[in-house]
């Protein structure tokens, strides 16, 4: 926890940029009846029923002190989805030293994910741009892509959408937005706050 807090206090380096990375799944569902559209004093009307038609995949990745974010729809998650994305990360930075990449542990979050995507030069060479923080276990709301996530679904897709394709049309749109605002996150939580409000979490050493 304390590496991933420590690593929030640097400054703003466009050699060292400091990205964080999550994703999430988003339910694809379409209306069974015709929606009643909102009126002065009423909000819109839908009914109970919905029909569901499938799920897509969120990544996400955003530079907090540079208020800049990526989002990519996926029909699915898997190793080859997540080597992807790192690799439009990466292509993103193409003049950074090295990207320090703060994520969750989730199985597909390894190395070894782009090594079964790319050939082993290409998966060497992506893999040495990044320096992996992973956020503890049950902790990933260190994690401020979360707080993007969060404000994607708030801002955009926290309603019934049955297309994917309409899903990326409407992230796009709200990315473009976001950046355009140079919205930042303003972190306040250092390791010094974890020390007094999480010291349960700490091991107790006997005097």
């Amino acid at each position: 926890m304390e590496m991933v807090l420590d690593v929030y206090k640097r400054p703003f380096d466009l050699r060292y940029p400091v990205v964080c990375m999550d994703e999430s799944p988003k339910q694809l569902i379409d209306e069974l009846k015709v929606t009643i559209a909102a009126s002065p004093g009423h909000p819109a009307e839908h009914d109970y029923e919905y029909k569901r038609c499938g799920v897509c995949n969120i990544f996400l990745a955003c530079e907090p002190l540079a208020g800049k974010r990526m989002v990519t729809i996926n029909k699915r998650k898997t190793k080859q989805d997540w080597a992807y994305f790192l690799e439009k990360i990466a292509a993103q930075y193409e003049r950074a030293e090295k990207i320090t990449l703060v994520m969750d542990n989730l199985n597909t979050h390894a190395p070894g994910s782009l090594y079964e995507t790319f050939q082993p030069d290409k998966a060497k060479a992506l893999w040495d741009r990044f320096d992996f923080v992973y956020t503890p276990k049950h902790g990933s709301w260190l994690n401020m892509a979360e707080i993007e996530l969060n404000v994607l679904t708030g801002q955009c897709l926290n309603r019934r959408i049955s297309d994917i394709e309409v899903v990326r049309k409407e992230t796009r749109a709200w990315e473009e937005f976001r950046n355009n605002k140079t919205a930042k996150v303003n972190w306040q939580f250092t390791a010094e706050d974890a020390r007094i409000k999480l010291s349960r979490l700490y091991p107790t050493l006997e005097s």
